[in-house]
């Protein structure tokens, strides 16, 4: 039995070591890396398929195998896997999840294994969010910044003036806006803030809006300035005063505010750029809708954004080879193949100047326009946001948006009970 019992773990521990992380190395020295994609929408899956057949097909001796994920679980799939010694070498997530992993040790830092064509391709302001320390740990490749879906047939018979990314409206023009577009049982403007925080810090950017300054010991604390009331103090106007946002969609994702959307009952809805895909699959016959930029404040259209990236385990023995992976994977012509079939902005300037992301049908040019505008999410680098998110900032801007509590208290909560939380961190 004990016999049995040995050979049977021997043979557990062989099998595992087979399916460990690092890229497989068969006897012929040819080297087979994990490549992790979460693309999920069909056209992007194609394209991605397609660019890992395209470099096996001209890279024999470094197989690429496509591996599908999952946006819905992969922070906690990658942490198992990476305490499992079983991460995939090519990984693709999101800038604001690449801090726990890259303080913890398990991702490669890229800075000397990209090629200098890369790192100069994509801008300074974009890398950041995917830098932590002294290191980089992520390849920003693709983005989207959040813009407004309109009902043009509503829109155009209010006489409203249209804006442009030239011509923004204003947070206050805004507001009224919403008010004239409003009546009849419908509403100007429905803001679907399930998840409240990034909505709110990513616009107030451009509002002057920082909410978290570095000191200069590196520490982080939480000031709810003037800036950074503007976009709150707009949506919970909106919906409390004007009566020109729904109340009802304060608790939804994007995509459950569509059906009213189509049915004309919100005549607008803040969304992430790639949400267009799904508007033009769902929308009607003869439904006419445009893509207008988000309003601008103090500091313009200045918005805040978390990247998809692509990252290189830390486990790989081959990380030379991943990292060549990427060159091809994000060369422009394949950026932007990557970016149309996503529905999302390529980082790459390069990529950024391909005509087929500058023409006005469905709303491409207007997103290009907003690309310069796009800073590091405000939260990108503050070690503890998640859990100030989770327990202090998501209930309280529910509670404001809602009336339940007043300016100030959500000042309050976010500056005194959001610092306690923060200062466990940063100890």
């Amino acid at each position: 039995m004990r016999t049995r019992t040995v050979t049977l773990l021997t043979a557990l521990v062989l099998l595992l070591a087979g399916c460990s992380a690092g890229g497989d190395e068969t006897d012929d020295g040819r080297i087979t890396l994990r490549f992790q994609s979460l693309a999920w929408q069909d056209e992007s899956v194609r394209v991605n398929r397609e660019l890992v057949r395209e470099w096996n097909a001209t890279h024999p001796d470094v197989r690429v195998e496509y591996v599908q994920g999952s946006w819905d679980s992969v922070h906690d799939q990658l942490l198992t896997s990476f305490e499992g010694g079983e991460a995939p070498d090519i990984i693709h997530d999101a800038s604001d999840d690449l801090a726990d992993f890259a303080h913890g040790g398990y991702l490669a830092d890229l800075t000397d294994l990209l090629p200098r064509r890369l790192k100069s391709d994509i801008p300074q302001r974009t890398w950041e969010t995917a830098a932590f320390g002294d290191g980089v740990y992520g390849v920003p490749f693709l983005q989207e910044p959040r813009v407004l879906i309109a009902n043009a047939t509503l829109l155009e018979r209010s006489g409203v003036r249209i804006p442009t990314p030239e011509h923004p409206w204003t947070w206050a023009e805004f507001r009224q806006v919403t008010k004239r577009l409003s009546g009849d049982g419908r509403y100007g403007v429905a803001w679907p803030l399930k998840e409240p925080v990034s909505a709110t810090l990513n616009l107030s950017l451009s509002a002057g809006g920082e909410l978290f300054h570095r000191g200069a010991d590196g520490r982080v604390t939480v000031r709810f300035e003037e800036g950074d009331r503007v976009v709150p103090r707009t949506i919970h106007d909106q919906v409390n005063t004007d009566r020109s946002a729904s109340s009802t969609t304060l608790g939804s994702g994007g995509s459950d505010t569509l059906p009213g959307f189509f049915a004309g009952k919100y005549a607008m809805v803040p969304l992430g750029f790639s949400y267009r895909q799904q508007i033009e699959q769902q929308a009607p016959e003869g439904f006419d809708w445009r893509v207008l930029p988000a309003p601008a404040g103090a500091d313009g259209l200045a918005q805040g954004v978390s990247p998809q990236t692509l990252s290189i385990a830390e486990d790989t023995p081959h990380k030379k080879e991943a990292a060549a992976f990427l060159d091809f994977l994000l060369q422009p012509g394949n950026m932007v193949r990557l970016a149309l079939g996503d529905w999302m902005l390529p980082t790459g300037e390069q990529a950024l100047k391909d005509p087929a992301l500058h023409t006005a049908e469905r709303g491409w040019a207007t997103g290009t326009a907003l690309a310069a505008h796009l800073r590091p999410a405000p939260a990108q680098s503050v070690r503890g946001y998640a859990e100030w998110k989770d327990k202090v900032a998501t209930p309280a801007l529910q509670e404001y948006y809602s009336g339940a509590i007043g300016l100030d208290e959500l000042r309050e909560r976010l500056e005194e009970d959001g610092n306690l939380v923060l200062a466990r961190y940063q100890r």
